[in-house]
């Protein structure tokens, strides 16, 4: 999840005023922003709700997804993309600024996997719905990094892929992981969407997904999710995140 309307918590965690330790570009629209860790652990693919507050008491309130594996000792990192007219986003892509106080609580969600949880997993977001996966990737890396993991990742060009480089490296160097970067308006691939056959030839190298997560826009998820039932993946097995319109 990635800027999409906090959904309603059933026991929220209290509100916990924390500051921007760190911003750096990530993409011409997205920046990374680090905070001091969680009173309490994150699992990886979870979000945290933000909320800000103007002079005049006005609050608004979103939910970012993390990027850092659980336990960073860099804390905890969110990539938030500039949105027009985006109220909290609008923020971050502007006026924040490192030491800036903010108030975080979580983390929030079940849409989450641990070293624990075992593979082969697969995973497929759109554009910013990749945040979640790579906070799964990172902790692959760190924890379990013999569980086979495939991330197909779908992005309108290369400039606007989110760690385009770390996951280009890792499927370079860390065995069991393995990186399809569709690129949908520029290179060969321009126009080309998710389509059963690239499902089919995911499933052929990393073997049936014993979880498969997927994260983007309504239409993409919704479209990805059947695509996977299509292709003999259980319906329980595919989680999804949607944010967007």
């Amino acid at each position: 999840m990635n800027g999409a309307a906090s959904p309603p918590s059933p026991s929220p965690s209290p509100w916990r005023a924390t500051v921007i330790r760190a911003i750096t570009p990530v993409t011409p629209r997205v920046k990374s922003f680090r905070f001091d860790a969680l009173d309490r652990p994150h699992r990886a693919g979870q979000h945290v709700d933000v909320r800000l507050t103007a002079p005049d008491g006005y609050q608004a309130q979103r939910s970012y997804s993390i990027a850092s594996a659980p336990g960073d000792p860099a804390g905890i990192e969110l990539m938030i993309e500039g949105l027009e007219a985006g109220e909290v986003s609008g923020f971050f892509d502007t006026v924040a600024e490192v030491g800036d106080a903010i108030e975080l609580r979580g983390p929030v969600g079940a849409f989450a996997w641990g070293s624990e949880d075992g593979g082969p997993v697969l995973l497929i977001g759109g554009g910013s719905g990749v945040v979640p996966l790579l906070a799964m990737v990172r902790e692959r890396a760190l924890r379990a990094p013999e569980v086979p993991m495939l991330l197909i990742y779908s992005v309108r060009n290369a400039a606007e892929a989110i760690a385009r480089a770390e996951l280009a490296a890792r499927s370079r160097d860390e065995t069991g992981f393995d990186l399809t970067l569709l690129l949908t308006r520029e290179g060969a691939t321009a126009g080309r969407r998710i389509d059963r056959v690239m499902i089919d030839t995911a499933i052929e190298c990393l073997g049936m997904p014993r979880h498969a997560f997927v994260c983007g826009g309504n239409g993409f998820v919704g479209t990805v999710a059947d695509l996977l039932v299509d292709a003999g993946v259980k319906p329980g097995v595919v989680r999804t995140e949607r944010f967007g319109g």
